[in-house]
């Protein structure tokens, strides 16, 4: 008898993940005697704990295949990470009730570090509490800190997003400056990791182009040489835009936007940096300025999607499902490059205990020497995972993006279980 398989979203979500459970459900839906039903965990995997989930079979092939071009997670996510066995052992014994409860034989999770720690914890049960059960941890972040895989989708068209940003905001104070704005500052997301901010530096290509300075993560803040290279730019070029991570920190380790308070991970909550920075160029140099947050809008803007990145998040959905078929487990689909020029790639696979909890940082010969750009090094990985257009389908002068019904399947169990 075929098993039914259980599919979630989790952490932040980005403009291409529903184009990863495009891949998972359409390729589940050719193995109908392999695969029951595929049930999505609505808000993630506390749609499993509160057995709350939704019956994709439900949904008509044209609304499957649109959310490849819908930006969002059409499932709803959630910020939530299991607790180890030993301490939450009942969060365990709850997934087990669900899944029995609903022949649930294949579990697939799409997310980032902590959901593909997760995904591992998962797969442990049926060793650990007897309830055999095939997890494929599916590959999502914007950050693109995932470790052994080449890149991570939602990556790549957050990286397109800030490129063309950048330049274009570039031209827009290159052309005031003479009277006006002379700087402008860019906070993009990146934690601990500068993936998104080095995508930035793609947009200069040549020095006088901006952004002029970018700010890491990876790199601890010096203000002295921050606001000598500031000023040294404007008085150049005559102004000086700059790409910022919400993760820059001063030589301490305190990061400079740091609010005090914590997410639901545990990480700390950021305030924003872009008007710390823009407060000390007026301060300092007396230059006026502008400053942006792209914030939510680097990650949702499926209009500007990279193609690269499309074909990417797809290929892995499909590839986590086959990767289950095939009898694989723990483990997560992964993109291989294999050349540079001409850009190619293919699917791999990586251990999820090799994944989970690591963090991929930018190598330090990807950041050029005076820590405020990127190396030639870091622009051929960069270019090519921001390659092509997949613009999705327009009517009255806006995309066409899909809502899914999001038909509850029926409870079967009679206990209700409360997510703390």
């Amino acid at each position: 008898m075929a098993k039914n398989a259980f599919y979630a979203q989790s952490g932040g979500v980005t403009s291409v993940i529903n184009a990863t459970a495009c891949g998972v459900l359409e390729t589940a839906r050719q193995h109908p005697d392999k695969i029951g039903k595929v049930y999505a965990g609505r808000n993630g995997i506390i749609g499993a704990l509160t057995e709350d989930l939704i019956d994709t079979s439900l949904e008509s092939a044209a609304n499957i295949a649109a959310l490849r071009h819908t930006p969002s997670g059409a499932f709803g996510s959630c910020r939530f990470k299991l607790k180890d066995l030993e301490k939450s052992r009942a969060e365990y014994e709850r997934l087990i009730e669900v899944f029995k409860a609903h022949d649930i034989g294949y579990f697939f999770y799409n997310g980032g570090g902590d959901s593909q720690d997760t995904s591992l914890k998962v797969s442990q049960i049926g060793e650990k509490l007897g309830y055999p059960i095939t997890c494929i941890g599916i590959p999502k972040t914007v950050d693109n800190d995932l470790p052994i895989t080449d890149t991570c989708p939602g990556f790549g068209s957050v990286a397109k997003y800030v490129a063309v940003s950048i330049r274009e905001a570039s031209f827009d104070v290159m052309s005031m400056a003479k009277t006006s704005t002379k700087v402008f500052i860019m906070e993009v997301m990146g934690r601990h990791a500068g993936w998104i901010a080095a995508a930035g530096g793609l947009a200069a290509e040549k020095p006088e182009d901006g952004p002029h300075i970018i700010l890491f993560p990876e790199i601890a803040f010096n203000e002295e040489a921050f606001l000598a290279k500031v000023d040294a730019t404007v008085k150049q070029y005559g102004y000086c835009t700059i790409v910022v991570s919400e993760g820059v920190k001063n030589p301490e380790g305190v990061f400079l936007a740091e609010a005090g308070s914590r997410d639901a991970f545990g990480h700390a909550q950021l305030g924003g940096v872009a008007p710390v920075v823009a407060q000390l160029v007026k301060s300092r140099l007396g230059y006026k300025y502008h400053w942006a947050v792209a914030d939510y809008l680097q990650r949702a803007a499926r209009h500007i999607a990279s193609k690269t990145d499309v074909e990417q998040a797809y290929a892995l959905g499909k590839a986590a499902v086959e990767f289950a078929l095939a009898g694989k487990n723990a483990v997560m689909p992964t993109v291989v490059r294999l050349s540079d020029v001409p850009y190619k790639w293919e699917i791999g696979a990586a251990a999820l205990a090799d994944v989970a909890n690591v963090e991929k940082k930018m190598p330090r010969d990807y950041i050029s020497e005076d820590g405020f750009g990127i190396t030639e090094a870091c622009r051929r990985y960069l270019s090519p995972l921001i390659v092509g257009e997949d613009y999705p389908p327009y009517k009255n002068g806006l995309p066409q993006y899909v809502i899914l019904n999001n038909f509850a399947v029926p409870k079967k169990l009679s206990t209700e279980f409360t997510v703390k």
